[in-house]
């Protein structure tokens, strides 16, 4: 279950009335890399497996979804364990920079423990590919049948691929947008869908957002709001074509708009 159902008072000029109203579920989700936890995120209890597999990725815990051989989840009183088997050589590279951090909603830096922490190795990204935006208006379009819980609720982010046709291919939501575009790398990792095209988010461009973007080599990433000046310049730095206010016939290209065509050569 990712909604329940909660009776609630409504004020507005006509009066007060009670009623039941849909809440988004969200849970502590628990990261425990060959037996030891590294990190706990706030989260809407679904798509547990590629959230685990794209956050390994998007944080540089693995270069390659096959360095995970198995991935159990393990329901608690307080949350859901999520137990991840990696590789050796990955695994002790995850003890020489574990850190500590409890992600809330919404924020995936919170906890961390230096400043130097914030960024880790990132490679420039290629050159590879194009991108028509006109494909923005009926992406957009195809979002709302893939936002369950945010139809119910109004309270997701949700993070999609979108090809270089204009199909969006998946879409994963989550009350965190982080989350919600770990779970799509994650997906996008395992999946012939992942190869060209761009990711669309219902949400601002963080310099996180960014980051966790270019870590699994997305050349492509449209956002629904604004970007952040640090966001533009890791996104300048690496090679990521970064786009704002995609609204469908109207959208700010930050950074790299050489990948960017105006129409479709179809």
């Amino acid at each position: 279950m990712t909604v329940k159902r909660f009776s609630v008072v409504e004020w507005s000029a006509q009066g007060v009335k009670h009623h039941d109203d849909t809440l988004a579920e969200e849970v502590a989700v628990a990261l425990v890399y060959n037996d030891i936890s590294h990190v706990v995120m706030m989260c809407t209890p679904q798509n547990l497996e590629d959230f685990a597999r794209g956050f390994s990725l998007s944080e540089g815990i693995i270069e390659r979804a096959e360095q995970i051989y198995g991935i159990t989840l393990c329901p608690q009183d307080l949350g859901i364990e999520v137990h991840i088997e990696l590789a050796s050589s990955c695994f002790m590279a995850l003890k020489q920079r574990r850190r500590a951090l409890v992600g809330r909603t919404g924020c995936g830096l919170c906890g961390t423990e230096q400043l130097a922490m914030v960024e880790h190795p990132l490679r420039p990204l290629s050159f590879t590919q194009q991108f028509a935006l006109s494909h923005l208006a009926s992406a957009l379009d195809q979002l709302k049948a893939m936002q369950p819980i945010g139809q119910q609720t109004a309270c997701t982010h949700i993070a999609a691929w979108v090809d270089g046709q204009g199909r969006v291919c998946a879409g994963y939501e989550d009350i965190g947008r982080h989350v919600a575009l770990d779970k799509l790398l994650g997906a996008r990792s395992k999946a012939e869908w992942g190869k060209e095209g761009c990711v669309l988010i219902s949400s601002r461009a963080s310099y996180e957002i960014v980051q966790k973007a270019i870590s699994c080599g997305v050349e492509v990433l449209c956002a629904a709001s604004a970007a952040t000046q640090r966001a533009v310049d890791l996104a300048q730095a690496q090679g990521l074509t970064l786009v704002g206010f995609s609204r469908g016939h109207r959208a700010i290209i930050y950074t790299h708009a050489q990948r960017v065509i105006s129409q479709s050569d179809d």
